[in-house]
Protein backbone atom coordinates (compact mmCIF):
# COMPACT_ATOMS: atom_id res chain seq x y z
CA UNK A 1 0.00 0.00 0.00
CA UNK A 2 1.26 3.28 -0.86
CA UNK A 3 1.17 6.17 1.37
CA UNK A 4 2.24 8.88 -0.97
CA UNK A 5 4.46 9.43 -4.03
CA UNK A 6 6.34 12.63 -4.36
CA UNK A 7 8.72 13.27 -7.67
CA UNK A 8 8.61 15.41 -10.80
CA UNK A 9 5.47 16.08 -12.46
CA UNK A 10 6.17 15.02 -16.10
CA UNK A 11 2.12 15.34 -16.89
CA UNK A 12 -0.64 17.05 -15.80
CA UNK A 13 -4.58 16.82 -16.54
CA UNK A 14 -7.56 18.16 -14.82
CA UNK A 15 -8.31 13.82 -14.81
CA UNK A 16 -5.00 12.39 -14.09
CA UNK A 17 -0.65 13.02 -13.61
CA UNK A 18 2.21 11.19 -14.35
CA UNK A 19 4.69 11.21 -11.51
CA UNK A 20 8.20 10.31 -12.17
CA UNK A 21 9.43 8.90 -9.00
CA UNK A 22 12.58 6.88 -8.87
CA UNK A 23 12.63 6.45 -12.98
CA UNK A 24 8.91 4.80 -12.55
CA UNK A 25 6.00 7.32 -14.08
CA UNK A 26 2.97 6.58 -11.84
CA UNK A 27 -0.77 7.48 -13.39
CA UNK A 28 -2.38 9.12 -10.79
CA UNK A 29 -6.61 9.79 -10.99
CA UNK A 30 -7.03 13.54 -9.23
CA UNK A 31 -9.97 15.60 -8.57
CA UNK A 32 -10.62 19.52 -9.57
CA UNK A 33 -9.86 20.31 -6.58
CA UNK A 34 -6.07 18.39 -6.71
CA UNK A 35 -5.44 19.06 -9.71
CA UNK A 36 -6.01 23.42 -9.39
CA UNK A 37 -3.67 23.15 -6.34
CA UNK A 38 -0.85 21.66 -8.72
CA UNK A 39 -0.84 24.83 -10.41
CA UNK A 40 2.75 24.84 -12.07
CA UNK A 41 4.27 23.04 -10.17
CA UNK A 42 7.42 20.89 -11.23
CA UNK A 43 7.96 18.46 -8.10
CA UNK A 44 5.13 17.45 -5.93
CA UNK A 45 3.81 14.69 -3.15
CA UNK A 46 0.16 13.51 -3.71
CA UNK A 47 -1.17 11.09 -0.82
CA UNK A 48 -2.35 7.83 -2.43
CA UNK A 49 -4.97 5.63 -2.31
CA UNK A 50 -4.71 2.36 -4.32
CA UNK A 51 -7.91 0.55 -5.53
CA UNK A 52 -7.80 -3.04 -6.39
CA UNK A 53 -10.05 -5.04 -8.69
CA UNK A 54 -9.53 -8.46 -10.75
CA UNK A 55 -8.29 -6.14 -14.26
CA UNK A 56 -7.52 -3.25 -12.92
CA UNK A 57 -4.85 -1.33 -10.26
CA UNK A 58 -5.74 2.22 -10.08
CA UNK A 59 -4.34 5.18 -8.16
CA UNK A 60 -6.17 8.25 -6.88
CA UNK A 61 -3.84 11.27 -5.82
CA UNK A 62 -4.98 13.64 -3.34
CA UNK A 63 -2.96 17.21 -2.63
CA UNK A 64 -3.70 16.60 1.29
CA UNK A 65 -4.81 13.98 4.01
CA UNK A 66 -8.25 15.59 4.44
CA UNK A 67 -8.97 15.06 0.61
CA UNK A 68 -7.36 11.78 1.04
CA UNK A 69 -9.83 10.86 4.32
CA UNK A 70 -13.16 12.23 2.84
CA UNK A 71 -12.62 10.30 -0.47
CA UNK A 72 -11.91 7.51 1.86
CA UNK A 73 -15.29 8.41 3.60
CA UNK A 74 -17.37 8.90 0.30
CA UNK A 75 -16.23 5.33 -0.98
CA UNK A 76 -17.00 3.50 1.96
CA UNK A 77 -20.47 4.38 1.69
CA UNK A 78 -22.02 1.43 -0.39
CA UNK A 79 -22.85 2.86 -4.30
CA UNK A 80 -20.38 5.38 -4.07
CA UNK A 81 -17.32 4.24 -5.71
CA UNK A 82 -14.07 5.46 -6.80
CA UNK A 83 -14.84 7.48 -9.78
CA UNK A 84 -18.32 9.04 -7.93
CA UNK A 85 -16.23 10.30 -4.98
CA UNK A 86 -13.89 11.85 -7.70
CA UNK A 87 -16.63 13.23 -9.06
CA UNK A 88 -18.22 14.90 -5.74
CA UNK A 89 -14.57 16.34 -5.14
CA UNK A 90 -14.10 17.96 -8.88
CA UNK A 91 -18.13 18.97 -8.48
CA UNK A 92 -17.97 21.19 -4.91
CA UNK A 93 -14.88 22.03 -2.80
CA UNK A 94 -13.76 19.19 -0.03
CA UNK A 95 -14.54 21.99 2.36
CA UNK A 96 -18.01 22.42 1.66
CA UNK A 97 -19.01 18.61 1.12
CA UNK A 98 -17.91 18.26 4.78
CA UNK A 99 -20.26 21.64 5.63
CA UNK A 100 -23.45 20.19 3.54
CA UNK A 101 -22.69 16.64 5.43
CA UNK A 102 -22.52 17.56 8.75
CA UNK A 103 -25.28 20.53 7.91
CA UNK A 104 -27.60 18.07 6.42
CA UNK A 105 -27.69 19.94 3.36
CA UNK A 106 -29.29 17.22 0.90
CA UNK A 107 -29.91 19.45 -1.48
CA UNK A 108 -26.38 20.44 -1.82
CA UNK A 109 -25.35 16.85 -2.35
CA UNK A 110 -27.67 15.62 -4.88
CA UNK A 111 -26.85 18.57 -7.30
CA UNK A 112 -23.31 16.61 -7.95
CA UNK A 113 -24.14 14.51 -11.08
CA UNK A 114 -25.10 10.83 -10.35
CA UNK A 115 -25.89 11.60 -6.84
CA UNK A 116 -29.59 11.64 -6.37
CA UNK A 117 -32.15 12.39 -3.36
CA UNK A 118 -31.65 8.34 -2.07
CA UNK A 119 -28.03 8.27 -2.20
CA UNK A 120 -27.49 11.98 -0.76
CA UNK A 121 -29.78 10.96 2.03
CA UNK A 122 -27.43 7.45 2.99
CA UNK A 123 -24.38 10.13 2.76
CA UNK A 124 -25.76 11.77 5.47
CA UNK A 125 -26.91 9.53 7.58
CA UNK A 126 -23.78 7.16 7.42
CA UNK A 127 -21.06 10.52 7.97
CA UNK A 128 -22.31 13.05 9.79
CA UNK A 129 -21.07 12.28 13.38
CA UNK A 130 -18.57 10.99 11.93
CA UNK A 131 -17.15 14.48 10.07
CA UNK A 132 -18.89 15.86 13.39
CA UNK A 133 -16.13 14.30 15.18
CA UNK A 134 -13.19 15.05 12.75
CA UNK A 135 -13.77 18.79 12.80
CA UNK A 136 -13.78 21.40 10.67
CA UNK A 137 -12.02 20.91 6.82
CA UNK A 138 -8.90 22.93 6.68
CA UNK A 139 -8.55 22.24 2.95
CA UNK A 140 -7.67 25.60 0.77
CA UNK A 141 -8.23 26.01 -3.03
CA UNK A 142 -5.99 28.05 -5.54
CA UNK A 143 -7.70 28.99 -8.50
CA UNK A 144 -6.08 27.73 -11.69
CA UNK A 145 -4.74 30.27 -13.70
CA UNK A 146 -5.30 29.15 -17.30
CA UNK A 147 -8.47 27.70 -19.29
CA UNK A 148 -7.95 25.03 -22.12
CA UNK A 149 -11.38 23.76 -23.49
CA UNK A 150 -9.50 20.50 -24.26
CA UNK A 151 -7.99 20.03 -20.61
CA UNK A 152 -11.81 20.05 -19.62
CA UNK A 153 -13.08 18.48 -22.52
CA UNK A 154 -10.54 15.62 -21.88
CA UNK A 155 -11.28 15.68 -18.28
CA UNK A 156 -14.77 15.01 -18.67
CA UNK A 157 -14.48 12.27 -21.25
CA UNK A 158 -12.45 10.74 -18.15
CA UNK A 159 -15.28 11.11 -15.99
CA UNK A 160 -17.06 9.01 -18.57
CA UNK A 161 -19.71 11.81 -20.04
CA UNK A 162 -19.81 11.60 -24.15
CA UNK A 163 -17.55 13.56 -25.85
CA UNK A 164 -20.10 15.38 -28.40
CA UNK A 165 -22.25 16.20 -25.54
CA UNK A 166 -19.24 17.32 -23.31
CA UNK A 167 -17.86 19.54 -25.87
CA UNK A 168 -21.28 20.97 -26.81
CA UNK A 169 -22.17 22.05 -22.88
CA UNK A 170 -18.30 23.22 -23.17
CA UNK A 171 -18.71 25.71 -26.38
CA UNK A 172 -22.29 26.96 -24.68
CA UNK A 173 -20.44 28.03 -21.57
CA UNK A 174 -17.48 29.15 -23.28
CA UNK A 175 -19.62 31.43 -25.36
CA UNK A 176 -22.00 32.57 -22.39
CA UNK A 177 -19.13 33.55 -20.69
CA UNK A 178 -16.63 35.10 -23.67
CA UNK A 179 -14.15 32.31 -22.70
CA UNK A 180 -13.22 34.09 -19.94
CA UNK A 181 -13.12 30.86 -17.67
CA UNK A 182 -10.79 28.63 -15.96
CA UNK A 183 -10.17 24.86 -16.61
CA UNK A 184 -11.77 24.30 -13.63
CA UNK A 185 -15.20 26.80 -13.37
CA UNK A 186 -15.61 25.33 -17.13
CA UNK A 187 -15.37 21.95 -15.63
CA UNK A 188 -17.99 22.37 -12.58
CA UNK A 189 -20.35 23.99 -15.13
CA UNK A 190 -20.37 21.34 -17.61
CA UNK A 191 -20.79 18.67 -14.67
CA UNK A 192 -23.89 20.31 -13.54
CA UNK A 193 -25.26 20.44 -16.58
CA UNK A 194 -24.18 17.27 -18.24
Amino acid sequence: MYDYISGKLVFKSPSHVVIDAGGIGYHINISLNTYSRLDDLENCKLFIWQYVKEDALTLYGFADDGERRLFLHLVSISGIGPNTGRMMLSSITPAEIQAAIVSGNVALIQRIKGIGPKSAQRIILELQDKLRKEGPDTLTVVPVSKTVKDEALSALVMLGFARNAAEKVLDQELNKNNGELTVEQLIKFALKTL
